[in-house]
């Protein structure tokens, strides 16, 4: 079976399984008939089939008509920030984010510079499906337009975010580690302008991933050992996108993906108070925090569509995932690790304490992560037997199966981007977080077997 994942997300699959250029040149034809022909900024992550995927993508979309704003190598954000910048019709990002190297994906955006609704993911795969596109005659069609430093955009509205001359004075000494992603072009420039002395690990985006993209603590020991040996104040891990943000704290630590979004949270909702939304899989220390600034709290299901829509129903000020994803509505409705730097930044210079300090002060959770590779048919099986399992848990259906008690929690869940179900567990202490999920995992495990 091809290795291809469409949802009203996107498109994520391995090149030479189930992604190729037919295909992905399609995809963009799609969504060329959505926008009727309109600009469409188009950007892409380092990594090198990036390249073969942009040149069908760009194909499929001038046959339908569209003026391609072509960003070359950017963030995600950054091409969710250039679509209301160029007051496009929408945009296309290529890429697929953390999974490994084999794979790539595209990732389109609404033309307000959001990821794709429900509405409008469900409208581009019903185009793919019954082969709806509208093409174009020799007459009409479209053009390309390559854009002048398109990160600048991006970086200048991050900027205004924070007071840039107080963090300046500091003159903070950090280690960036890009990864060989599309954050390093962007990443080091923002540090930069906030009088950093910078320290980059891979920061040719050129899609040679020097460890396994997703930043995770097992992936990152070269950078808490950068950090200790540059003594910096503070370590950042961008995925190859640059949508996420992994920490390190000024002691070498890795404080985790979980934390970002705390931190980021800590900082914002003491300045501006409003309603927080986060995903049904992010860790308690985020409700915590905003208990504590006296801010509404909302959980979502996962996936960032989920978490943004969520966010303009109930007019967040800030919102994100428990994978490092802090989403910024002043800048973009759209995962941003350069709004996330920014912020931990500002809030080291207000609290004027170190991050291993400001770290330790937030509530303390352990949140506790596994997967099983296994088709998404599979999730209800998995559900229906960790519910039996755990009849004393309250049982949340709709987006996998979460279970809480009243310390703790364990969730079961399909990916949307890879062909695996999540298992998460979090409690107060770690031993009962590894108890909960090494139990969860046994049965999960079993019910798979089962079913397979």
């Amino acid at each position: 079976m091809a290795t291809r994942i469409l949802s009203i997300s996107g498109l994520r699959g391995i090149i030479g399984d189930g992604l190729d250029p037919t295909y992905a040149s399609r995809f963009a034809a799609a969504l060329g008939t959505i926008f009727c022909g309109g600009k469409v900024v188009v950007a892409r992550d380092g990594r090198g089939t990036g390249p073969m995927l942009h040149h069908a993508i760009v194909s499929g979309l001038l046959a339908t008509g569209c003026e391609v704003l072509d960003a070359e190598v950017c963030t995600t954000p950054t091409c969710g920030v250039l679509v209301r910048h160029h007051h496009a019709a929408g945009g296309l990002q290529i890429t697929a984010s953390h999974n490994p190297i084999e794979w790539n994906g595209l990732k389109p955006f609404a033309p307000d510079g959001s990821v794709f609704n429900k509405e409008l993911g469900q409208q581009l795969i019903q185009i793919l499906e019954t082969d709806a596109i509208v093409w174009k005659d020799w007459s009409g069609i479209g053009k390309v337009t390559k854009l002048e430093d398109p990160s600048k955009p991006h970086i200048d509205k991050v900027l205004s975010l924070v007071d840039v001359d107080a963090i300046r004075k500091k003159k903070f000494r950090v280690v960036l580690d890009c990864n060989h992603g599309s954050g390093a072009v962007a990443g080091p420039r923002l540090l930069e302008a906030l009088g950093c002395e910078v320290v980059v690990l891979g920061g040719t985006p050129d899609g040679r991933f020097e460890h396994i993209p997703e930043p995770v603590e097992k992936n990152l020991g070269d950078l808490c050992r950068a950090v200790t040996q540059h003594s910096a104040h503070a370590g950042f891990a961008q995925d190859p996108d640059a949508d996420r943000l992994a920490i390190v704290d000024n002691t070498g630590r890795y404080i985790g993906e979980e934390l970002t979004l705390a931190l980021a949270a800590d900082y914002v909702l003491e300045r501006r108070k409003g309603p927080f939304v986060v995903n049904g899989s992010t860790s308690r220390v985020t409700a915590d925090i905003a208990a504590k600034h006296g801010c509404q709290f909302h959980r979502s299901f996962v996936g960032e569509a989920h978490v943004c829509a969520k966010m303009r129903a109930v007019h967040a000020v800030l919102g994100g995932e428990g994978n490092g994803g802090v989403i910024e509505p002043q800048v973009g409705y759209v995962r941003d690790s350069l709004v996330s730097m920014a912020y931990v930044l500002a809030g080291l210079t207000e609290k004027k304490r170190t991050l291993a300090k400001w770290a330790d002060a937030l509530p303390f959770y352990t949140i506790v992560k596994d997967k099983i590779t296994c088709p998404a048919t599979a999730v209800p099986t998995a559900c229906d037997a960790l519910r039996k399992a755990f009849p004393d848990a309250e049982a949340r259906d709709g987006d996998g199966l979460r279970l809480d008690w009243s310390d703790r929690w364990v969730q079961v869940r399909g990916s949307n981007t890879e062909p695996i179900i999540r298992i998460i567990a979090e409690a107060p202490e770690t031993k009962d977080a590894v108890a909960l999920i090494d139990q969860a995992m046994k049965v999960v495990e079993s019910a798979v077997a089962s079913y397979l």
